[in-house]
C-alpha cells in the first residue's frame, strides 16, 4: 500500500514539474527576461510552488490546526490558478506560432499579458463561483408511489468535502441554507468529508440542528473509506443522521436503499448487494450510493431512482471533458434509462482547486409527484 502511495506522489509530483517547467519556459520567452537575478528568482519560485499541493495533501492526512489549514488552502488555490495558467500558457504557444506561420509578427509580451492575463480572471472567477452555493429544483415523478409521498420533498446532499478548505463556518451556512427549505427529507449521498484529518464530530453536529420529519440519511463516499471510516460513521450517527449500509428502510411505502461507495464499484458485487437487500420491484425505491458507475445494473434490480454524486461536474475544464467521457448523460442531472431515473449531482464543495468553472456547487431539492 505504501509502495504504491509512493508511485502515485512521485508520478503527480513529476508532473507538476513538468508543467511548472513550461510555465517558466512560457514567462522567460515571452517577457523577454534577461535580468539573470530576476530569471533565477522565478525558476525558484515556481520550483517551490510546484510541491506545495503535494506536501500540503501529505501534511493534511496527518494534522488539522490553522497552520496546516491556511496552507491546504493555499496550496489547493495555486493549484488551480496553475492549472489555468498551464492551458493558458498551451493556447498562447500555439496562437503564437500559429500567427507566426501565417507570417504575422505578433508582439510577444502583449500577447503573454493577454493570454495569461485571462486565465488569471477565469481563475479568480472559479474561486468566487465555488463559494456560492445553488439550490437546484428538480421534480421527479415514480410509479406506484404512495399517496403520501406525493408533494413531498427532499434534500439532496453530496460531496461537501469537509476538511482543510470548508470547514466548520461552511458546514454552519450549508445546514442553514437546507434548514431553510424545510425538505422532508434529507439524503447525503457521500464525500461529506474530504479524508482527511479534521474535527469529525465538530463538524457533523451542526446537522443535529435540523429538524427533518422524515430524518437524515446517509451512505459512505469514496473519500470517506481512504482509512478507516469508523470515525466518520460515528461523527454521523452521533448527529442524529441515519447511515444506511448495504441496508433497507421502508418510510411510508417507498423503499429507501443504501449502498456505500467500496460495495458498488465493481458491477457484480453490486449486483449482489443489491439482491441481498431484496428490493420489492412492485414499489417505488430509492437508491442513495455515491457515484453513477454502474447504473445498469440498479436498473436491471428493479430500483426506481437512484441518487448519486462523486463526479462534480469535472469541476472545470478540461475535466469536464474526462467526465463526461466517463459517465456520458449520468455524469450531472436527471437521466433515465429504461424504467430507472438517475439524478447527479455537482455537491456542494470541491476537491482539491476550490475552483468551479462551468459547474455550480448545488445542493438539489427533489419535489415527488
Amino acid at each position: 500500500m505504501r509502495g504504491r502511495l509512493a508511485y502515485f506522489v512521485t508520478v503527480i509530483q513529476l508532473i507538476l514539474f513538468a508543467g511548472h517547467a513550461l510555465l517558466y519556459e512560457t514567462i522567460v520567452y515571452f517577457w523577454l527576461m534577461q535580468s539573470h537575478a530576476a530569471v533565477t528568482y522565478l525558476r525558484v519560485l515556481l520550483a517551490v510552488l510546484s510541491v506545495t499541493f503535494v506536501t500540503a495533501s501529505l501534511l493534511a492526512f496527518r494534522y488539522f490546526n490553522i497552520a496546516a489549514r491556511i496552507y491546504y488552502t493555499l496550496a489547493a488555490a495555486w493549484l488551480g490558478i496553475f492549472s489555468f495558467l498551464f492551458f493558458g500558457s498551451c493556447a498562447l504557444w500555439l496562437a503564437y506560432g500559429a500567427a507566426s506561420v501565417a507570417g504575422l509578427h505578433p508582439n510577444r509580451q502583449e500577447w503573454a499579458s493577454v493570454f495569461l492575463a485571462a486565465a488569471l480572471i477565469v481563475s479568480a472567477y472559479g474561486i468566487i463561483n465555488a463559494a456560492a452555493i445553488r439550490v437546484k429544483r428538480v421534480t421527479v415523478r415514480l410509479e406506484n408511489l404512495p399517496e403520501a409521498w406525493r408533494g413531498r420533498t427532499a434534500m439532496l446532499v453530496s460531496d461537501v468535502h469537509l476538511g482543510h478548505v470548508r470547514n466548520l463556518g461552511s458546514i454552519r451556512r450549508l445546514v442553514t441554507k437546507v434548514g431553510s427549505l424545510k425538505s422532508d427529507i434529507v439524503f447525503i449521498t457521500g464525500d461529506l468529508y474530504d479524508g482527511t484529518a479534521a474535527d469529525y464530530n465538530g463538524l457533523a453536529a451542526p446537522w443535529s440542528a435540523l429538524d427533518v420529519p422524515l430524518g437524515q440519511y446517509f451512505v459512505l463516499g469514496n473519500h470517506e473509506g481512504f482509512s478507516d471510516s469508523t470515525r466518520y460513521l460515528n461523527a454521523v450517527s452521533g448527529a442524529g443522521i441515519r447511515v444506511l449500509n448495504r441496508d433497507k428502510v421502508e418510510i411510508d411505502g417507498l423503499q429507501l436503499v443504501g449502498v456505500r461507495y467500496h460495495d458498488a464499484t465493481h458491477a457484480e458485487h453490486f449486483r449482489s448487494v443489491l439482491r441481498e437487500i431484496r428490493v420489492d420491484r412492485g414499489r417505488p425505491s430509492i437508491l442513495l450510493t455515491h457515484a453513477p458507475d454502474h447504473v445498469a445494473v440498479s436498473a436491471a434490480e428493479g430500483i426506481s431512482l437512484q441518487l448519486s454524486g462523486h463526479t462534480h461536474g469535472g469541476q472545470f475544464f478540461p475535466f469536464n471533458l474526462f467526465v463526461k467521457r466517463m459517465y456520458g448523460p449520468f455524469a450531472y442531472g436527471l437521466n433515465r434509462l429504461g424504467t430507472l431515473q438517475v439524478y447527479t449531482t455537482y455537491g456542494a464543495g470541491t476537491w482539491g482547486p476550490p475552483m468551479r468553472v462551468g459547474t455550480n456547487a448545488e445542493i438539489v431539492l427533489i419535489r415527488f409527484e
